[in-house]
């Protein structure tokens, strides 16, 4: 199995568990009355599928972002820049001239 793919399915699980462990704070802290909601209306438990599933995509997209943009750094390589002047440092604010326009009157009626 390629390595992105193996990382992508690691990370979605990872993803479940946490949206797993989410939605049971939620329902032990009973927010808004959805425990009663959930567990004790008919066809609730529906519901609270549909809060697992979302909760599962919003932080398994967000735990394979965080994993991808980890990719990107190599180790021991140094962090926050170099502190390098740049080659435009010495550059100077010029100014340009232009026309200065008035305020635009505005008159009082609306659908003009």
């Amino acid at each position: 199995m390629p390595k992105l793919v193996r990382l992508y399915i690691t990370h979605v699980a990872i993803g479940f568990g946490i949206a797993v462990a989410f939605v049971a704070m939620l329902l032990v802290a009973d927010v808004a009355g959805l425990r009663h909601l959930v567990l004790e209306t008919r066809g609730g438990w529906i519901g609270g599928v549909m809060i697992l599933i979302s909760s599962w995509v919003v932080f398994a997209g967000v735990q394979f972002a965080i994993a991808v943009m980890r990719l990107a750094e190599k180790p021991g390589a140094p962090k926050g820049g170099n502190r390098a002047p740049s080659r435009w440092w010495g550059a100077r604010p010029v100014a340009v001239p232009t026309a200065a326009r008035g305020p635009k009157q505005v008159s009082g009626r609306i659908g003009r």
